[in-house]
């Protein structure tokens, strides 16, 4: 069993604090201020605010699964969560390339779960295009998802070429 280091990296939970912050403002800030499933122009041909729900996972999977995905999303991002928090208190705390990603990861589950049991959906307003191509709307939690799970991989293959190296 590998040791604690000391001092470990669950200070870096005040990153996903700031993200659980940010998300839920944000989000705050669409529901009393942007109509619904009305596409606000940010930048002309690629950006627009688009309030719109997701009561899947992303690209909506599972949207429509009568309910029951609203637990099953819940209790896999509490469970990944408390998986990720459990790596922190065994990574050295100056470990950012480790701690980051999981920080990230941790909030952006954590504010998308606040959402379902809040609202019983996920509440997305970004929304980008290209011509008649739009990519889903998604919100400030999904991207602290999509960068730490981007941000693990990345540091996992770079991590593992220095220690080849390093043999």
């Amino acid at each position: 069993m590998m040791a604690r280091p000391s001092p470990n990296a669950l200070p870096w939970l005040a990153l996903s604090a700031l993200v659980i912050v940010l998300d839920q403002l944000s989000k705050w800030w669409v529901l009393t201020s942007l109509p619904e499933y009305t596409p606000i122009p940010v930048i002309e041909g690629f950006w627009n605010w688009y309030r719109t729900y997701n009561t899947g996972a992303a690209f909506s999977f599972l949207a429509d699964a009568g309910g029951w995905q609203k637990w099953f999303f819940t209790v896999l991002g509490v469970g990944i969560s408390v998986l990720l928090g459990h790596w922190l208190s065994r990574t050295p705390r100056a470990d950012w390339r480790t701690a980051l990603p999981f920080a990230l990861v941790i909030g952006g589950a954590l504010g998308n779960i606040i959402d379902r049991q809040v609202h019983g959906h996920v509440v997305d307003f970004i929304q980008w295009y290209w011509k008649d191509y739009y990519w889903p709307a998604f919100n400030i939690a999904d991207c602290a998802v999509v960068g730490g799970a981007i941000g693990i991989v990345l540091f996992g293959l770079f991590q593992g070429k220095t220690a080849a190296k390093r043999s």
